[in-house]
């Protein structure tokens, strides 16, 4: 037992090995037997009859006896031997000789690629050759319909194709031949030959029937409407030049000779049936001589703008330098009165010099404008920079005379916020003398003194000669905000001096029954003798607070309708 049972498991995976190489090869063999039954069944035979129904002569003939004979030889003998290989591969599974049985199974599927091969090559010139067959006799027609368009074009308007008409009459001349030959090699059977001459006729139909298309069109462009536009733009070159338009600078004269020549080029070029250079310089010099009409409208817009603003441009310059003068002698004069910085007073001086270099500018153009011998578009763009810049000086002109007369305006300003802070800071003391109190506390004292001061300062800026205003501005805005300060804290101080009286009056009634009230009312009232309002007031509304919540707010009301 002990080597039994090993025994019988090594048989068992050796049989178990050998049946699953026994199926494999099995389905190995089945798969060959599919791919042989698919080439059997290859339409070739059905493809071969159509051919039947084509002309069989030449070399369509030909064609079909190579593809019949090669057919019926891999049908009738190639396939058998297949048959024969998949048997004896079969016998040596069964033998269980896999070795010998892999061989055979590598030569018949080396054996069935090339049928298959041969197959679809026979399948495709089939194609071709039907396919060619359909394709020329359509194609033909469309060719053929469109020559005798294209002879009766030619026919009827021959004059519209000039020197080109000859050309392509010698070309249309070599279709003719080229129809009998295909219908000769159609009627032989040579599909294929046929069909060359088809995709030759075509490509060259394509060509020239486009020629006859595009030509008329081309002449008429080269032959009358360029020719039009430029003695068109001639005659008007000529009559403003006699207005005494300086038009030299354009060049126009010597472009148009050029463009005509040009034209003469064109006209070999068309004659000898090469168009497509052509068409790209004809649209290049219909948009050269739009932009001579252009450049002709520019300078009669010109002449007209230098015409109507000559005059206008320069008495505005004079204007602005009167006006600068003015403006400088008006500096002065404030200047004695009030300190401006220097940037401030160049500017009169500087404005001066550029309408100075303005003026020379223009006179300059005045020359050129009655010599006639420069460009009005120029001159339209010297005059166009000549006034905006005097309106710019103009305009910096203005803002300087602003700033000067604002000087007084604020002066006056100043002066009248000055003595209204006099006034409120007077008005707070005498307010602080008038109330019934103990006295006023230091702090009040010191911040009073303060704005006093302040005041002084502004009184003194105000008396200098010339007057700096930015000092003065900076300074009283300093006191007018030191001013408005200590008026609301004097306003503040009284209304807690009544608030205290009053909470003293609303805590009398308690203090006969309450001794800890009357201790803390007499806290307060010392403090207030001693001018510690803030301190006399948070007493006093402890200790009524502390008698009867909320009466604070009732004598709060009470208050402010007194104060």
């Amino acid at each position: 037992m002990k080597y039994i049972i090993p025994t019988i498991i090594v048989l068992c995976v050796i049989l178990a090995i050998v049946f699953i190489f026994r199926r494999k090869h099995r389905n190995e063999i089945e798969r060959l037997d599919q791919k042989k039954l698919q080439i059997q069944n290859k339409p070739v035979l059905e493809e071969l009859t159509k051919v039947k129904a084509l002309n069989m002569n030449g070399q369509t003939e030909e064609m079909f006896e190579r593809w019949r004979n090669k057919w019926t030889e891999l049908m009738d003998v190639e396939m058998p031997k297949i048959d024969v290989l998949l048997f004896d591969a079969e016998e040596q599974v069964d033998k269980f000789h896999f070795g010998k049985a892999t061989e055979i199974e590598k030569e018949i599927e080396s054996r069935i690629t090339e049928y298959d091969q041969e197959m679809v090559k026979i399948l495709k010139e089939l194609d071709e050759l039907i396919g060619s067959e359909e394709r020329n006799r359509i194609e033909i027609e469309q060719i053929k319909e469109q020559y005798r368009a294209a002879r009766k074009t030619l026919l009827a308007h021959q004059y519209s194709y000039g020197p080109a008409a000859n050309p392509i009459e010698k070309r249309l001349e070599k279709f003719n031949p080229q129809f009998e030959e295909y219908d000769q090699l159609t009627a032989s059977g040579n599909y294929l030959n046929a069909r060359e001459i088809v995709v030759k006729l075509n490509e060259e139909g394509q060509v020239l029937f486009k020629l006859i298309n595009e030509i008329p069109a081309l002449l008429t462009e080269i032959q009358h409407k360029i020719p039009s536009d430029i003695h068109e733009i001639r005659n008007g070159h000529r009559e403003m030049e006699e207005q005494s338009y300086f038009l030299a600078h354009l060049e126009i004269l010597e472009k148009l000779d050029r463009i005509e020549e040009n034209l003469v080029e064109f006209k070999q070029k068309i004659a000898e049936l090469d168009i497509a250079s052509v068409q790209h310089r004809v649209v290049e010099i219909k948009d050269e001589i739009e932009s001579f009409y252009d450049a002709l409208e520019k300078e009669v817009i010109g002449k007209r703008f230098v015409e109507n603003n000559f005059a206008e441009i320069g008495e505005l310059l004079e204007s602005a330098i009167e006006a600068t003068e003015k403006t400088a002698k008006e500096a002065d004069t404030v200047q004695k009165s009030y300190r401006i910085s220097q940037k401030e007073a160049d500017v009169p001086v500087n404005c001066k010099q550029q309408l100075l270099s303005l003026r020379q500018n223009y006179e300059l153009l005045s020359i050129e404008v009655q010599e006639e011998q420069s460009a009005y578009s120029s001159m339209e763009e010297v005059l166009k920079e000549l006034k905006t810049s005097i309106e710019q000086l103009f305009e910096e002109q203005e803002q300087f005379a602003d700033r000067m007369k604002s000087l007084r305006i604020d002066e006056n300003k100043a002066r009248a916020t000055l003595n209204n802070q006099k006034k409120l800071l007077h008005e707070t003391e005498r307010m602080l003398h008038k109330a019934n109190l103990p006295g006023i506390p230091e702090e009040m004292d010191a911040r009073l003194e303060e704005a006093a001061e302040r005041i002084f300062v502004v009184v003194n800026n105000l008396q200098e000669i010339p007057l700096n205003m930015e000092t003065v501005n900076k300074n009283l805005e300093i006191a007018e905000k030191c001013i408005v300060d200590v008026h609301s804290s004097a306003i503040e101080m009284l209304e807690n001096v009544q608030l205290i009286e009053r909470i003293i009056q609303y805590g009398n009634r308690y203090r006969n029954s309450n001794p800890a009230m009357h201790q803390q009312l007499l806290e307060a009232e010392d403090a207030f003798r001693e001018m510690r309002y803030t301190k006399a007031l948070e007493y006093a509304a402890t200790a009524v607070e502390a008698v009867e919540p909320g009466s604070m707010k009732k004598i709060q009301v009470l208050a402010k309708s007194e104060v």
